[in-house]
């Protein structure tokens, strides 16, 4: 499959024309024959939380939902699509996955709140599951998720062949990014596509990896959209050379080495 990044520049209080960057630069991904796209973390509203950007987001979220799913279908393009969630009185960081067709096949809400994020924001359930899609058996988290070993297994244990991580990572974290990504891959043996923002504080260089854990298509720091070629045949191969799945499980199983 072809995988398109967003790496977009979310300007605070500037919602309406974050959504309209993110559209423009879908329909050139599409344009350019991508299987799915990805945008970042809280891209709508940019990562100021303490200007509560994110609340005028979900207001707004009828109409995004709507306008992703009307591309979706004119384009036969699987979305991945981070908003902000309000599910009764809880407010999430969320994402909702629009298959081809402009069905939401998946639902997930952020379940590792980092720092300040716990002032606003509530935790989702700490369950991970793998989903079929038009594109393969994939999983999805976000961010911090990311940076705890467990969650990434879990999809792998489940049948995930990529795992799709938007996030909003910091300059000062740059080192965590360029480590956590690549050793979740070649932990599992799957394929990981980090997407993250441009400006305001993030360091951009948005990412897939490979199952062997090497980087094959990397951004820099300034707005731009990424695409690769992935080829989830590449999983078998790479797993018959390192088998840690395959030596988890067995080690799992009673009377196991």
């Amino acid at each position: 499959m072809k995988v398109s990044l967003i790496q977009i520049h979310s300007v605070p209080t500037m919602v309406e024309d974050n959504v309209q960057r993110g559209i423009d630069m879908f329909r050139q991904a599409a344009d350019e024959g991508a299987d799915v796209v990805v945008f970042p973390e809280l891209w709508t509203c940019g990562y100021y939380l303490e200007t509560f950007d994110f609340m005028a987001a979900i207001r707004e979220n009828g109409r995004i939902m709507e306008s992703f799913r009307e591309l979706a279908r004119k384009t036969g393009t699987l979305i991945i699509l981070p908003l902000p969630q309000q599910i009764g009185e809880y407010i999430y960081i969320g994402l909702y996955v629009i298959e081809r067709d402009g069905r939401v096949i998946k639902t997930y809400q952020k379940s590792f709140l980092w720092g300040r994020e716990q002032n606003y924001f509530c935790p989702g359930p700490r369950e991970y599951m793998a989903f079929d899609s038009s594109v393969g058996r994939i999983g999805v988290l976000i961010c911090y998720d990311i940076e705890f070993p467990e969650p990434s297994r879990l999809l792998a244990l489940d049948g995930a062949g990529m795992i799709f991580v938007p996030s909003v990572w910091s300059i000062p974290a740059f080192d965590r990014w360029n480590i956590q990504l690549p050793a979740r891959a070649l932990d599992n043996t799957v394929f990981i596509a980090g997407v993250n923002n441009s400006g305001e504080g993030a360091c951009g260089h948005s990412k897939v990896i490979s199952p062997s854990g090497r980087t094959i298509a990397e951004a820099g720091d300034e707005e731009c959209i990424v695409t690769c070629e992935v080829n989830l045949n590449e999983i078998e191969r790479v797993r018959k050379m390192i088998p840690y799945l395959k030596e988890y499980d067995m080690r799992l199983r009673p009377g196991g080495r």
